[in-house]
């Protein structure tokens, strides 16, 4: 991610006027929390009525959100977004939410210019970017949907030659009621077949439920068991447990008078001390009036 995609999305983000301060520090370690605020932010800037999940708290959340926001872009405003580089909440995320921000801000421009057009009418008319995003969306998809349908016209004309020449020779054969019924019984028969494989599927769906319910009540007697045993094991005294906490009071006593004596000793070592550093003093005094 470069210094100038940082720049350029904090400078959009503030003139399309997004409410908190954003500066090129916040995005050199992840900070996933912001980057979900501004992507929230951003969609309900580009379309109110649409509806994202706001909790982030655990993992799982953190992803559905991802998924959720791309998804929605992918299908209102044909943009794709990286997932994984939106999930890293760093600068790499930068570059992607930049996608929605310069189209938000490109329709913002060209509204202004539209006002400043107009400005020999006296009238500057408020600043609304929904209409602009519900014309641009509408573009899009018309000019999506023409590309389609447009693709498939030509491959279903490329195909025509083909079937020109089946179709007329499917006319021009005569019609044979011994192929015509030979052909029925052969549906009939498959159709039978498929009927019978759905229902040998329906029965072993009902023989594999059956097991499963029989393993989950199984399942569920063992952990009855074990919980039972493990209350019981609670309620149990060790037999050591009398001597542990003697030898722990003990140790505890033993400890203080322990702790009493080092302080005593710390104490007297600092009095020593003292004193030969007076005493020192002192022999330096005589030492230099003698």
């Amino acid at each position: 991610m470069s210094y100038r995609d940082l720049r350029n999305f904090t400078e959009m983000m503030r003139s399309l006027g997004y409410p908190r301060l954003i500066s090129m520090e916040n995005f050199r370690q992840p900070n996933f929390p912001l980057v979900a605020e501004i992507l929230l932010w951003l969609i309900k800037s580009y379309d109110p009525n649409l509806d994202l999940p706001s909790d982030i708290d655990t993992e799982q959340d953190r992803i559905f959100f991802i998924r959720s926001t791309a998804q929605l872009m992918a299908t209102k405003a044909h943009i794709k977004l990286n997932t994984k580089k939106l999930y890293g909440a760093d600068g790499y995320a930068v570059k992607e939410i930049l996608k929605i921000t310069t189209i938000l801000y490109n329709a913002m421009k060209a509204n202004k210019q539209n006002e400043e057009n107009n400005s020999s009418e006296n009238a500057k008319a408020k600043f609304d970017i929904s209409n602009k995003i519900t014309d641009l969306k509408q573009s899009r998809h018309l000019a999506s949907d023409i590309t389609t349908r447009g693709a498939s016209v030509y491959d279903l004309l490329g195909e025509e030659p083909d079937l020109r020449d089946q179709r007329t020779t499917a006319l021009a054969r005569p019609l044979e009621l011994d192929d015509l019924e030979d052909r029925v019984s052969k549906s009939v028969s498959s159709v039978e077949e498929q009927h019978q494989h759905t229902e040998r599927m329906l029965n072993n769906i009902a023989s594999d439920e059956a097991n499963l319910e029989a393993k989950i009540q199984k399942k569920k007697q063992e952990l009855e068991r074990n919980q039972k045993r493990l209350k019981s094991l609670q309620a149990v005294r060790p037999a050591f447990m009398d001597e542990f906490e003697k030898l722990e009071a003990e140790l505890q006593k033993l400890y203080t008078g322990y702790f009493e004596k080092y302080r005593n000793l710390v104490y007297l070592e600092q009095q020593l001390e003292e004193n030969n550093k007076i005493e020192q003093e002192k022999f330096e005094v005589h030492f230099w009036q003698a």
